[in-house]
């Protein structure tokens, strides 16, 4: 991931924070501000993206597929069928994970 899609994602998320409408001018001011330079189609993708989806839903399931800034650069890789069913192999892990301490015969409360 290049400098100037990290930089894309953090501006996203600062103004989404702080509940700022989230335009490619906003994102590419970030991004001069931070002295970031990035190709200039990078904040209108963002942009788009941030109107498309709900943002805190890219956060609260960036976990599921292995951060934030993975969540939100996901769809621009072209794998939204890839994303969906990474997050149920992940579920499956945990599992598994929970299975084998209460075979060991212990847990936080006994």
């Amino acid at each position: 991931m290049s400098s100037g899609e990290l930089g894309c994602i953090y501006a996203t998320l600062i103004l989404h924070d702080d509940g700022i409408p989230i335009t490619a001018e906003k994102i590419g001011t970030l991004l001069k501000a931070a002295n970031v330079t990035v190709e200039s189609y990078w904040p209108s993708l963002f942009a788009k993206l941030a109107q498309s989806k709900n943002v805190d839903d890219l956060v609260l399931n960036s976990d599921a597929v292995g951060g934030a800034a993975v969540a939100i650069s996901a769809p621009s890789a072209g794998g939204g069928a890839a994303a969906a069913a990474e997050p149920a192999a992940v579920e499956k892990k945990e599992e598994a994970k929970e299975e084998s301490d209460d075979d060991m015969g212990f847990s936080l409360f006994d």
